[in-house]
């Protein structure tokens, strides 16, 4: 124990404390490689986004917020995710397709914005196509008889979608934001478009897909 705190040798003590240090450092310099080989920072899971179509119902979201909106506001795609293959059916009869508006709630308070979807369904006997992309969906909410918000005010890169559907098989559309916000074509770029009345006021949620509008409308009310 002596000859470790105080070395003995022909020459300065000080170079023998110089010589552990340097070998302490490597000793050190050691233990933190091969803690960083094993440990391995940086190296968790890859993260994995699903895409923005299905149909099952609509997913639900754990806050609004992440889901916001702006003037530009888009619907959702929709995708039957059919195994029959399109060019085996024949275009939907407007008379066999049932369009129905959802809402993620019935009522809103003053810090929740609405999410909007549509299911759509074949009541047919047999499989048919249609064009259910967002280029041939129209969201429209009123209350009374005025027109506060229409989803083809400010779309942006409306696109075509075929979708296959099985007959009896009710198909989600992907739900998207609503601002909460009266549109029109003239305050798209605008980042203060004014609020639509709440504290208690009904609405009501209407939707048309391919020239088809749903039967009934959606009620709920915002706080």
């Amino acid at each position: 124990m002596s000859t470790i705190r105080h070395p003995v040798g022909p020459q300065p003590k000080k170079v023998y404390w110089r010589r552990r240090l340097v070998v302490l450092l490597l000793a050190l310099a050691i233990i933190a490689i091969v803690v960083l080989i094993v440990v391995r920072p940086g190296s968790g899971p890859a993260d994995a986004s699903n895409g923005g179509i299905h149909t099952g119902p609509p997913p639900t979201t754990a806050s609004t917020d992440a889901a916001d909106t702006t003037a530009s506001s888009t619907p959702g795609a929709v995708d039957a995710s059919s195994t029959t293959p399109p060019g085996e059916v024949v275009a939907c009869a407007a008379g066999n397709i049932s369009i129905s508006p959802v809402t993620d709630a019935a009522n809103y308070d003053a810090s929740t914005k609405p999410q909007l979807s549509f299911t759509i369904t074949n009541t047919g006997s047999e499989p048919c196509k249609i064009n259910a992309g967002t280029s041939q969906q129209v969201y429209t909410i009123t209350s009374g008889d005025e027109t506060y918000w229409v989803s083809t005010d400010c779309q942006t890169d409306p696109s075509d979608t075929e979708a296959v559907l099985e007959p009896g098989v009710a198909v989600s559309s992907t739900p998207f934001t609503w601002d909460r916000t009266r549109s029109s074509k003239d305050t798209c770029s605008a980042t203060d478009r004014p609020q639509v009345p709440a504290a208690g006021a009904s609405y009501h949620l209407n939707v048309r897909v391919a020239g088809i509008d749903s039967a009934d409308s959606q009620q709920f009310i915002l706080n």
